[in-house]
């Protein structure tokens, strides 16, 4: 399986959007799913951004996007792995995929945020060598992470 690049609105896309709204409603309440739609889709769109999905003989297993901040800075955003393909390695291969086109765009840097009820994304960011940073975006309690493209791997630390 490889990573394939497509539009936010293709539609592989549908199934990942769909699993990270009824994730966000079970885990932060009802509604929070809603925040999937606080991005323009064509954010997601080259020449400053780009959205992977890895698929299975058709079926979403893992996707996520990348949207520019600022000349050297981008944000990884909609990343999300189908539950039936969880703790087998596709979040960490996404986020290396991620950054490695974060790298070819010519950012310096990427950023994310995650919460509080998501402790398996929170270890996996601290595991890649992300750094927790002050919160940046407009959500309550979220927690900021940045990873440097020029002196940080995103192999695992063991």
């Amino acid at each position: 399986m490889d990573y394939v690049q497509v539009a936010l609105t293709a539609p592989e896309v549908a199934p990942l959007l769909t699993g990270l709204r009824q994730e966000y409603d079970a885990r932060y309440g009802q509604g929070a799913g809603e925040s999937v739609l606080d991005v323009d889709a064509g954010e997601f769109d080259g020449p400053t951004g780009a959205f992977v999905v890895l698929l299975d003989e058709g079926t979403t297993v893992a996707g996520g996007g990348i949207r520019r901040i600022d000349d050297t800075v981008v944000e990884i955003k909609r990343m999300w792995t189908n539950p039936d393909y969880r703790r087998q390695g596709y979040a960490s291969r996404l986020l290396r995929e991620l950054a490695g086109l974060a790298r070819q765009l010519g950012y310096q840097r990427v950023r994310l945020e995650t919460g509080y009820a998501q402790p398996e994304a929170l270890a996996l960011y601290r595991r890649l060598g992300f750094v927790q940073i002050d919160s940046y975006g407009p959500y309550e309690n979220a927690t900021a992470f940045e990873l440097s493209l020029d002196d940080v791997t995103t192999k695992p630390r063991h």
